[in-house]
């Protein structure tokens, strides 16, 4: 998928896609970082395997995020159960080889990311990175919200067409 054909489906499907995600979770800022990540996610699995039918992708690969935020916010209310009875779960954590290709993946964004124009490598590191919303983004950059959104699709193409030429 070309950098242009990303642009299209983002200017296509994101606002659709974050109005949708906003109606279920009840919260703007959350669901338009839903949507980012989702591009990213559709930007990184394009990288790897060329998709049929990325716009639904999209949608499911949102919907999913959204069910494990859902699932995240649930598993922190049971924060409040004593360690005994958590003590007979058993840890389940990647093997070595798949720890060291996300180390060197992680790697390979970082440097992608620090190619990006300057404003716009802070306001995906920021939001991407730093886990800000892209309200706070936005203060603490003194830019507007859209701004800071526009930033994130451009960083998002670059992000994708590199991956892609590295596939």
């Amino acid at each position: 998928m070309a950098e242009s054909d990303l642009k299209r489906l983002f200017i296509k499907h994101a606002k659709t896609l974050q109005g949708l995600l906003t109606r279920k979770v009840r919260d703007p800022q959350l669901a338009a970082d839903l949507v980012q990540e989702s591009f990213l996610r559709l930007a990184e699995q394009q990288r790897q395997e060329p998709l049929d039918n990325p716009p639904g992708y999209l949608y499911r690969t949102a919907h999913n995020l959204m069910i494990d935020h859902v699932r995240q916010q649930q598993r922190r209310k049971t924060d409040l159960v004593p360690h005994e009875a958590l003590e007979g779960i058993v840890e389940d954590r990647p093997g070595l080889d798949e720890q060291v290709a996300r180390e060197q993946h992680l790697r390979r964004l970082l440097a992608i990311v620090q190619a990006l124009p300057e404003r716009t490598g802070q306001v995906f590191r920021l939001n991407r990175l730093e886990g800000m919303t892209h309200a706070e983004v936005a203060r603490h950059l003194g830019i507007s919200d859209s701004s800071v959104q526009k930033h994130l699709a451009k960083a998002l193409a670059y992000v994708m067409q590199c991956l892609h030429e590295d596939g």
